[in-house]
């Protein structure tokens, strides 16, 4: 081999992408459920919603749809409570500016309204440090007086946003970044229920400790590093970049490679699909793990107001 040979195999870095939930993961609190409570159809309401969607009974969807039509608040009025309300995971600036130092690209991916989760970033980051993380959520229609708060969907299913297909196209585009074949390391972070499709594309799964994810982690055996602040993540992380350069050089494969999120969809065939559904308690769990069974989205009327 070469000097200039072993120069490259020094110089190679394998490309590493995060991705982290919103609500209850970079900020501790749900943004949706404090604009709910505070300018739309209150906890009394939103719980009863809530436990819709975890009976089965109606859709994540069509019940965001209702909670986020009950807002009647301009957009700036609607931030001045979660400014007061909001706590930020305390490790979580150095951590996104460990990513921009490491050249790790660092996406949000939420079931929310961007332009919500675009304000609340600047808001707590500043407009710079905020501006260097890409958002993949639904994008809404607000009226100007705050009267009407409308999602406007990603995907046409019951979640409206099939995480699990925003990580797959965001890994075969770095895939076609890498000439040589070399293959990223997706990393995702999160909380709960809702991030159950994403989770299980990743290659390194974080999960918040004592949350719905981690518990569902171990109920089924899945492989999960667990954290307490992004501090821990940022540690974990840069051990892992470490051991993958010791033992891969940047090439290949990644050292945690998971062979599942890759094919997936693949293996999961409409033979293989119903088992694993079987062994899904829930429907709400059922929904977030194989949106795609859920695709025929079919809106139901809803009938009588909603109260405060």
């Amino acid at each position: 081999m070469t000097i200039t040979q072993n120069k490259d195999m020094a110089d190679k870095k394998r490309k590493i992408i995060c991705f982290s939930d919103f609500d209850g993961t970079i900020f501790l609190q749900d943004t949706g459920h404090i604009l709910f409570d505070t300018h739309g159809c209150g906890p009394s309401k939103r719980a009863l919603l809530d436990a819709q969607i975890s009976s089965g009974e109606r859709s994540f969807r069509e019940v965001s749809e209702e909670m986020w039509g009950s807002l009647n608040v301009p957009f700036d009025d609607g931030f001045k409570v979660m400014e007061e309300t909001l706590e930020i995971d305390p490790d979580f600036r150095a951590f996104h500016e460990y990513c921009v130092k490491e050249n790790i690209p660092f996406n949000v991916i939420s079931a929310g309204l961007k332009p919500v989760l675009r304000k609340v970033l600047e808001t707590f980051l500043g407009k710079e440090q905020a501006g260097k993380i890409d958002i993949v959520a639904n994008e809404a229609q607000i009226n100007a007086d705050g009267s009407e708060w409308k999602p406007v969907w990603r995907h046409d299913n019951e979640l409206g946003h099939d995480k699990a297909l925003s990580v797959q196209e965001a890994r075969a585009d770095a895939e076609l970044e890498c000439e040589d074949g070399t293959i990223p390391l997706i990393v995702f972070i999160g909380d709960g229920v809702s991030d159950l499709c994403a989770a299980r594309e990743a290659d390194v799964l974080f999960a918040r400790r004592g949350l719905r994810l981690e518990e569902y982690c171990i109920e089924h055996k899945i492989s999960y590093l667990p954290f307490d602040t992004f501090a821990d993540v940022q540690l974990k992380v840069q051990k892992i970049k470490e051991e993958d350069q010791r033992k891969t050089g940047g090439k290949g494969k990644p050292e945690r490679f998971n062979p599942r999120a890759n094919i997936w969809r693949r293996v999961s065939s409409q033979k293989a699909i119903p088992r694993y559904m079987a062994l899904t308690p829930s429907r709400e769990e059922k929904m977030f793990l194989w949106p795609n069974q859920f695709s025929d989205y079919k809106p139901k009327t809803i009938h009588g107001n909603i109260t405060t």
